[in-house]
């Protein structure tokens, strides 16, 4: 704590939403304490062994490597640090730690506007001698019961909540299945989309001082941490959006704030992260405790996707060098096999969804090979219902890509992606829409029970693996293996869907619209007769 922001082991090293952890848990880890636990809240299951039997030391990677380096360094310092008597220092960090911890809490009495940074800090001001009835602490409490699901006995809490990143993507799908931004629903989302613009600085501003805010963030409140996803899709939403009158300036001031915000947010390889600039220091990830999930915010496909897509609709020229730059870091990024990474989401048929359509809307020619290659990827991973799908498992295993029943989410990627590469009367497409036609329920909606939303992408630390670890292996056993989080937006099913069905009629009616102006009444018929039979 007491390390200047620059210095290689600062907390800013570390990826947002490991800060916030990191942060209240040094507290817990200096001074740890004991809390008695009542019988009837054991959890003695967690030790098939017994209690008595079970080994708590952390093991040593093995080799002779730099982890292993790590870890010894770790507890040489650790065996010599506890060792002193008198240590001014610790109470000026922990007096640190605290301050921070009070001037991060959100409004509605969050840390990150998610569940594990919000526990820890709770955890973290309790050991240092905060009462239940202390404001920050009541607020805390009283936030996390917003964040609890209860279902007859059972009783959960939420790992975050999406109401922006939910509301940008209703509206895009919204307006572009044709409803006129005048509509009062439109409207009413755009203004609350506006009002939710963070205007303070926050964490981010480490690397880059001197930049003004203009982010969106993910949840209700989260003003420390807005994040580049977000807010280049609330762009996409409000440039279809419109207010009454003088009221309209606001939302054109909303825009305007934000591509300078995300301008000045750009990587040094020409990506975007999610919440930081240049949080990629991969020395970190050799710590011990760097087990418990990602460490670093790098740029991604994905993200990065989304706001060369941005700046494209928004009319700028993408021979601007940053976007430029943004391009090849795109090209770097694909896979031997055609496809994309998703960080953000499940996973490479998300990474072509979101990739495609950024590249076809700055002006990119989608006949080339490289092209080409994602698609046929697309095209020899359908499933044979004629949706896609893709299991968390694809993370860890390679073999897994593109694998998996098919979602209603996943094969709206898979459409948009097409679309995107001018595959509009192609039989793959044809196909894609009829699942998502033939599976819709009579309410209007879809069901998805998997999750097709990542957290954590969960695969071997610094790697992607070739094939799941075996009992016995190294890394089944957690020392090299990540965690994994994934996430289950429930209106994934119904926004993305909506989002590619509009697309999709959309270009039909071009090519519809095409054929009839060069005169070719027998393909028109054949094109508008397709389109009719898919879509009703």
């Amino acid at each position: 704590m007491l390390l200047p922001d620059w210095a290689p082991l600062s907390i800013y090293r570390f990826a947002s939403w490991a800060r916030g952890c990191i942060v209240p848990l040094s507290i817990v880890l200096s001074r740890r304490p004991v809390r008695p636990v009542p019988p009837e809240h054991a959890i003695d299951e967690l030790f098939p062994e017994g209690r008595s039997r079970t080994d708590y030391s952390v093991p040593s990677p093995p080799g002779f490597n730099l982890p292993r380096l790590v870890h010894l360094a770790e507890q040489a310092f650790e065996n010599s640090y506890s060792r002193i008597p008198f240590n001014p220092l610790r109470k000026i960090a922990e007096r640190k730690v605290i301050d921070w911890i009070l001037d991060r809490q959100e409004e509605d009495g969050s840390w990150g506007g998610i569940q594990p940074p919000w526990v820890y800090s709770l955890i973290a001001l309790s050991v240092c001698g905060f009462d239940n009835e202390h404001p920050t602490m009541s607020r805390g409490f009283e936030g996390l019961d917003g964040f609890s699901i209860q279902k007859g006995d059972g009783w959960t809490i939420q790992g975050c909540i999406s109401p922006v990143w939910d509301t940008c993507l209703i509206v895009q799908g919204l307006a572009e299945s044709g409803l006129p931004p005048t509509d009062p629903m439109l409207e009413s989302a755009t203004r609350w989309l506006v009002d939710k613009q963070i205007l303070v600085g926050g964490d981010w501003q480490v690397q880059a001082p001197q930049l003004q805010p203009g982010g969106w963030a993910f949840e209700f409140h989260n003003n420390c941490y807005p994040d580049i996803d977000d807010t280049a899709e609330v762009v996409l939403a409000l440039r279809l959006g419109k207010l009454p009158g003088a009221e309209d300036r606001s939302r054109a001031d909303a825009i305007s704030r934000a591509l300078i915000w995300i301008h000045g947010m750009q990587n040094k390889d020409g990506g975007w992260a999610s919440f930081d600039k240049d949080n990629n220091h991969g020395y970190v990830t050799a710590l011990t405790f760097s087990d418990f999930g990602e460490l670093l915010d790098p740029s991604s496909a994905d993200v990065t996707a989304h706001v060369l897509e941005m700046y494209a609709k928004l009319g700028y020229k993408t021979d601007q060098r940053f976007l430029q730059q943004a391009y090849r870091y795109l090209r770097r990024e694909q896979e031997e096999d055609g496809s994309w990474f998703g960080r953000w989401g499940v996973n490479y048929v998300y990474g072509l969804g979101a990739v495609l359509p950024g590249l076809e809307a700055a002006g990119e020619n989608m006949q080339q090979p490289y092209i080409r290659r994602a698609i046929q990827w697309l095209i020899d991973h359908q499933n044979p219902d004629g949706g896609w799908g893709e299991s968390c498992a694809s993370y860890i295993d390679s073999a897994q890509r593109g694998v998996g029943p098919s979602t209603a989410s996943q094969t709206a990627w898979a459409i948009m992606a097409l679309l995107a590469a001018g595959y509009d009367d192609d039989q793959a497409t044809h196909r894609g829409v009829s699942y998502l036609v033939d599976t819709q329920l009579a309410e209007g909606n879809w069901d998805e029970p998997y999750f097709t939303g990542t957290g954590f992408p969960g695969y071997l630390k610094g790697e992607r693996v070739d094939r799941v670890p075996q009992p016995g292996e190294r890394g089944f056993q957690g020392e090299e293996l990540s965690a994994g989080f994934m996430i289950n937006y429930h209106l994934y099913r119904n926004t993305w869907p909506l989002i590619a069905l509009a697309r999709y009629r959309q270009r039909t009616a071009q090519r519809v619209s095409r054929a009839k102006s060069q005169s070719n009444g027998h393909q028109a018929v054949q094109a508008e007769g397709r389109c009719s039979t898919i879509l009703g």
